[in-house]
């Protein structure tokens, strides 16, 4: 596989790890249907997706050849565009009035 696929794979794959939180009503995804999950348990499960792809993200570096160090600052902007992916699911879940 391509780096520029992996890449690209890695992003669609953050896009989906960033709503899941929001769309569905299980505990960090595989654990027991929930009538109504707190936004606390929501957030939660959003950094353990951010760490989970960051995880997938570093596997892939690592294959791909030598894992450069990272200071403070990637951290920061990937939680922010991690945080940015999550948005249309936060909207969907508490921000469309829904009728009936």
């Amino acid at each position: 596989m391509s780096q520029s696929l992996q890449i690209g794979a890695l992003v669609l794959l953050a896009l989906l790890a960033a709503n899941l939180p929001f769309i569905n009503q299980r505990l960090l995804v595989i654990g027991p249907r929930r009538p109504a999950k707190s936004l606390a348990w929501r957030l939660l499960e959003l950094v353990l997706m951010y760490l989970l792809v960051g995880g997938i993200g570093l596997a892939l570096e690592h294959h791909a050849g030598q894992i450069a160090p990272q200071g403070w600052e990637f951290y920061a902007v990937t939680g922010a565009m991690f945080l940015t992916l999550a948005f249309p699911g936060f909207v969907f879940r508490y921000l469309v009035h829904r009728r009936g």
